[in-house]
Order: C-alpha cells, then sequence, then structure tokens
C-alpha cells in the first residue's frame, strides 16, 4: 500500500455492526450457542443485546412486529455479515452445527467461492437476517 493511499483514510476496522432482527431472544441464541458468542451488555428500552467473541462485536436490534424483510434488490442496507473461521476443517464443524441449530435455513452448503482461494457456506439465521457467510481463505 502506498504512503498516499494510507494517508486517505484514517479508518482503523470495523468497530461493530448492527443487525435488526424480528426474534431477538432467538437471534441471541443462535449467536451465543451456535457461534459461540457471548452477550456483551445489552440496552432493554430499544431493546438491543450486544455480542461479541472478542474479534467481532455485533449489536442485534428488535424490529416491530410488523416489520418488512430485506430485500437485497429493493432495499439499500447491509445485505450480508461474513464471518471469518481458521481453518476448513473449522469450517466444516461450524457448518455441521448451524445447520442443525432451530430455525436456521440453509441457503447453500459449503462450496468454493468462485475464483478465489475461500470456500463458503450461506444460512439465513432464525430471524431470517440472510446470508450470514463465514469464508476460509487457503493458502
Amino acid at each position: 500500500m502506498s504512503t498516499e493511499s494510507k494517508d486517505l483514510s484514517l479508518v482503523t476496522g470495523v468497530h461493530h455492526v448492527g443487525l435488526s432482527v424480528s426474534n431477538l431472544p432467538d437471534s441471541l441464541k443462535f449467536f451465543t450457542e451456535a457461534l459461540g458468542y457471548s452477550k456483551a451488555g445489552e440496552v432493554k428500552e430499544y431493546p438491543a443485546v450486544f455480542v461479541s467473541n472478542g474479534n467481532s462485536f455485533v449489536t442485534l436490534w428488535q424490529t416491530e412486529k410488523d416489520a418488512t424483510k430485506f430485500d437485497r434488490k429493493k432495499n439499500v442496507g447491509l445485505h450480508h455479515l461474513a464471518l471469518s473461521v481458521a481453518s476448513l476443517d473449522d469450517l466444516k464443524k461450524l457448518f455441521a452445527k448451524v445447520a442443525k441449530f432451530p430455525g436456521v435455513k440453509v441457503n447453500r452448503e459449503p462450496e468454493a467461492l468462485k475464483g478465489t482461494k475461500a470456500t463458503h457456506f450461506f444460512v439465513f439465521e432464525p430471524s431470517g437476517f440472510f446470508g450470514t457467510i463465514w469464508t476460509m481463505y487457503q493458502n
């Protein structure tokens, strides 16, 4: 990276991602029980719960009962959350666990990502948030 491009951004990374979910208790269980995150905080009046695994931080926001599902072709906003694992073996173990988790819908089983050295899978978490993707880059 050139010195000039380093000077253009003072951003050091992503602090957290906020996800609007239709079922806060089920989404919280998914992040804590299926993904191994821990509850890091809560604001009951929003309502929102914060979860972290020490590497990433996610805010889960409860939507209203009649909230509209996200449509990537009709809505501007976050399309998916991509999480990473350390190895292909970890990816397979995580998929086996996540695919059986209550309320999860598998969109795509583990497969090589065309044109890259990555393997990924897609799922809908219990609130229907689309395309939580895990990728693993192979050397």
